[in-house]
């Protein structure tokens, strides 16, 4: 606090220079600096009339004489003492802990009726609208739901996506039901209903009653040709982690944010951690100026047919590319598949698998320069990347042509290719952060919940999630992983604001913008080879 300075104060009471001030100041201020041995008498009586002045001023504040002494002045309003020249101390909020609970979950087998079920807003946050915009790529949540934007979601709609789901979802004043149709492959379903159960703890009470069907398969189901046409019924609402242009299915973020325990992939806030040191460790000039790929080839077809691009004694691609072996990893302690220890090459390659891949944000967050393999699947994020500024796009039809062109497109070019990788491991640690990552589950949620057009109900065969009946009896990574990846209690801060949905020109230019990329560089490589052609 600052000291208290008596001659300030007066001069904001009397008015500052006018004549009673400087009348005051000479009779009173002035000798008492010029008499020490008088100042204790004359100090008591300064005191008396600071009081009697500050008493005054409120009196005859805003209510002119007789005001009401009791009203309180509003913040709002000017006062002759400005709240900003005040020293008020503001003590930090205490963060409320949720620990997890076993020992009564033990006894009773039941999730406690202590969880919060309302939220912090006004006296903790008293400035929502400060909450910062949400990246570009949320706007793309309307555009998911936009099938339903004029029928809304009737419960007959919901029950049709059950044909595929492996579970149902309800929430009712914060609390969490499932019904579960179907095991999903490993520990998907676990792991992704976990994710929305620490949603719900960090913004409990804000995530409405709603209910939904979820599908955890790679490949999207809901096609769009199926609902087309002036007779077709309402298509049905299902969600699963990606999509392509010919389907509906709704976009969710993936099991692995949270761990995926059989390959030893940890929680991604500490992923994060681990790639940014990675990138640390050698700069982008010094690393191997090749495109590197690692993983499992015998998925799909289109990444046996990368293998063939690696280096050979005849042909050199660029490529140096590996295929990895998970059980022969598993039993070797997963020493050769730390992702925070690839980081080593100047280009990194993505390419699908039986769909999408989870190991697209792995790659674009190395500061290598991503080789996207033109993909057929999109997931909750990847919408919002522009090729060129956030990746290098790759041909699928003429893979080891493609890669070497890029490779030595990048070596000619090091500092734009260099800036390319940048972009894309900045856009991953800033716009996909875990708090981001929640936010869009919240306004996914917040969204969808606002179509349905029937009350949601707890189905008769679901059981109660929460954070106890998940992670108590958990054993090993699984365990291990809930922890590090669980929500110790609720944020002070608002989610992010949504940005608004594309208009039409606005959607179809910057899909266009898209297009013209990929197109420019797919001219640049076709030029190139036809020069090497003519050279021969």
């Amino acid at each position: 606090m600052r000291k208290y300075n008596f001659q300030q104060r007066f001069q904001r009471y009397f008015c500052h220079e006018s004549v009673l001030y400087r009348r005051f100041e000479a009779t009173i201020w002035l000798p008492l600096m010029k008499s020490p041995g008088r100042s204790s008498g004359i100090f008591l009586f300064i005191i008396f009339l600071l009081v009697g002045a500050f008493l005054s001023t409120r009196f005859f504040d805003g209510n002119g004489v007789g005001g009401n002494l009791a009203s309180k002045p509003k913040l709002s309003s000017s006062h002759s003492y400005p709240q900003k020249n005040l020293d008020i101390t503001i003590k930090p909020f205490k963060q409320i802990e949720i620990p997890l609970d076993c020992a009564p979950y033990n006894r009773t087998r039941t999730c406690s009726s202590n969880y919060p079920t309302t939220t912090f807003d006004l006296e903790e946050n008293p400035n929502p609208s400060s909450a910062p915009t949400c990246p570009e790529y949320f706007r793309w949540i309307h555009e998911d739901l936009r099938p339903w934007a004029l029928t809304g979601i009737t419960r007959d709609m919901v029950e049709r996506a059950k044909e595929t789901a492996n579970f149902r979802l309800v929430i009712l004043k914060g609390r969490v039901y499932v019904e579960k149709y179907h095991k999903a492959f490993q520990t998907r379903d676990v792991f992704t209903l976990w994710g929305i159960l620490q949603l719900l703890r960090r913004y409990p009470g804000k995530v409405p009653d709603l209910e939904l069907m979820f599908d955890c398969v790679d490949w999207p189901v809901i096609k769009t040709m199926d609902y087309q046409g002036p007779n077709s019924t309402g298509p049905p609402p299902l969600f699963r982690y990606c999509g392509d242009d010919s389907t509906l299915d709704i976009v969710f973020p993936d099991w692995s944010f949270w761990g995926w325990p059989e390959i030893n992939i940890k929680p991604w806030e500490n992923l994060l951690k681990d790639l940014k040191e990675g990138n640390g460790r050698k700069r982008w000039m010094d690393r191997e100026p090749y495109a590197y790929w690692k993983g499992n080839p015998a998925v799909a077809v289109t990444r046996q047919e990368l293998i063939k691009c690696n280096v050979s004694a005849t042909q050199d691609w660029n490529a140096r590319v590996y295929a990895q072996d998970w059980s022969r990893e598993s039993q070797q302690g997963y020493k050769q598949s730390d992702l925070g220890s690839q980081c080593m090459h100047r280009y990194k390659i993505y390419i699908e698998g039986s769909a999408w891949s989870v190991s697209e944000k792995y790659i674009l967050a190395c500061d290598s320069v991503t080789l996207l393999v033109k993909p057929h699947y999109y997931d909750f994020f990847t919408r919002g990347l522009m090729p060129v500024h956030h990746y290098w796009p790759v041909r699928d039809d003429d893979k080891c042509k493609s890669i070497k062109f890029a490779v030595d497109w990048g070596n000619s070019h090091k500092q734009k290719a260099q800036g390319i990788g940048k972009a894309a491991s900045e856009f991953i640690q800033e716009d996909l952060k875990m708090e981001y990552v929640y936010d869009y589950m919240f306004h996914l949620l917040n969204e969808y919940a606002k179509l349905l057009t029937f009350k949601p109900i707890r189905p008769r065969n679901a059981v109660e999630l929460c954070a106890e009946t998940m992670a108590c009896p958990a054993q090993g990574l699984q365990k291990k992983f809930f922890m590090e990846s669980m929500v110790k209690g609720p944020t002070y801060s608002s989610p992010c604001t949504m940005p608004p949905p594309y208009d039409p020109p606005s959607l179809h230019a910057f899909l266009k913008r898209k297009e013209n990329s990929i197109k420019r560089v797919e001219l640049w490589e076709k030029n190139f080879w036809e020069n090497k052609t003519k050279q021969t």
